[in-house]
């Protein structure tokens, strides 16, 4: 059984077609309408991802990865094609937006776990164990604005890997913090495979998207370059970074890429 299925999405942004750096050319600019042009962030992307599944999304900077997962988390729409999320999900992106730094730790772990869809009883019985896990126990009741980024990154991840729904999306959560809270995260992410969550990570890290992840996708200049099985996915992006053929939009299976 599909939960996420992708048909064809494309997504593009309007940007200017000419800079404006000076305030001569701001002021001069009120008298001549700024153009835009359409920049094409993706184009046709097509896969499907299976209920119980560990999903990968690989691909060098600006080629897509993370606006991808903000139109199935429903945080940008597509210019094109369909989207079909069949189960309730937790996006894990852009973490700790939104947090009133003022607020101390404590406040903002229950805004943010309620706006995240716990109740206050379900807060309240994992707090210490949330708060545990970001290993900011002496921190609780420290205005964000003293915390670290790295200090505000564990604390929004430990409170996102306890909202979980059916459907778990995630941005790079192994690239933060020491080595104890990588692992952490990495139990807590096998955890919910185990459990029967569908996990969909993006990672610039072969060897974590071959080890927890089943299947995935190489996204390249905005399109699906290769689809298959993790290990092989690794592999292509692998060749991509190291000098590889640039993709011609067409997706390759294992078997066509060794060819």
């Amino acid at each position: 059984m599909h939960v996420v299925d992708l048909q064809g999405i494309s997504k593009k942004f309007r940007i200017p077609s000419a800079r404006r750096d000076t305030l001569r050319e701001h002021v001069f600019g009120l008298f001549n309408p700024r153009r835009f042009e359409d920049l094409w962030v993706l184009r046709d992307i097509r896969f499907t991802v299976r209920k119980g599944e560990t999903f990968g999304i690989m691909g060098r900077n600006g080629c897509g990865k993370s606006t991808l997962l903000k139109i199935i988390a429903g945080i940008y729409r597509p210019d094109g094609g369909s989207l079909d999320v069949r189960a309730p999900l937790t996006p894990i992106l852009g973490l700790g937006l939104g947090w009133n730094q003022e607020l101390t730790a404590r406040d903002n772990l229950l805004l943010t776990g309620t706006a995240m869809g716990m109740s206050l009883k379900e807060l309240g019985e994992q707090f210490d164990d949330i708060i545990a896990f970001a290993e900011l126990e002496r921190f609780v009741d420290l205005q964000l604005k003293f915390y670290s980024s790295g200090m505000s990154a564990r604390l929004a991840y430990s409170i996102a890997f306890r909202a979980v729904r059916e459907i778990l999306l995630l941005d790079e959560v192994f690239a933060v913090g020491d080595g104890a809270f990588t692992q952490r995260c990495q139990d807590r992410y096998t955890e919910l495979h185990k459990s029967g969550h569908t996990l969909l990570l993006v990672s610039h890290n072969p060897e974590t998207i071959a080890k927890h992840c089943q299947r995935g996708v190489l996204i390249d200049g905005g399109r699906v370059a290769f689809e298959g099985d993790s290990e092989g996915v690794a592999k292509a992006y692998e060749r991509l970074v190291g000098g590889g053929e640039p993709s011609d939009g067409k997706p390759r299976t294992e078997g066509e890429a060794a060819g």
